[in-house]
């Protein structure tokens, strides 16, 4: 078990300054500059502004931007190629997506019209016979055959 201290036992450390004195950059007292100068501007409409003139601090220069490595020709047809495949697969599904629903439509067109052309010869074939006119009529009497002879 780890050695303990007992609650009323201390230890307080004080603070040690550390003063480095180099020999050859002895420490001098540098005073402040002049004040800065006082400026009035005098306004458009009369009033007159005064106040120090702020000279703006010198903005530090970005750092310079390292060049970059020249990419390979190879890796750009690379890059450029997939993009290609990548669009020409998007329009394949759309062309195959369209062909598919033109194949559709062209087979719901020919049922159309064998419900229409059914309907026309249905109505040639059942309608006329009631209506009188506008078609062939054959009249069937009772015939009669005796010894292979038509006795109509």
């Amino acid at each position: 078990m780890a050695h303990l201290e007992r609650p009323g036992a201390l230890a307080v450390h004080q603070p040690q300054p550390i003063t480095v004195h180099s020999p050859a950059a002895p420490l001098v007292p540098v005073q402040p500059g002049p004040p800065p100068a006082v400026q009035s501007i005098v306004l458009p409409d009369g009033r007159v502004v005064t106040g120090y003139a702020l000279t703006p601090a010198p903005t530090p220069l970005p750092a310079p931007v390292d060049t970059r490595p020249a990419v390979s020709r190879t890796a750009v047809n690379i890059a450029l190629g997939g993009i290609g495949f990548g669009a020409v697969c998007g329009g394949l599904v759309l062309l195959t997506s369209f062909i598919a629903a033109l194949a559709a439509f062209i087979h719901q067109l020919i049922i159309l019209a064998a419900v229409i052309f059914g309907g026309w010869i249905a109505v040639q074939v059942f309608g006329s016979s009631h209506s009188g006119g506008g078609g062939t009529t054959v009249n069937i009497r009772k015939a009669v055959i005796k010894r292979s002879h038509f006795h109509g």
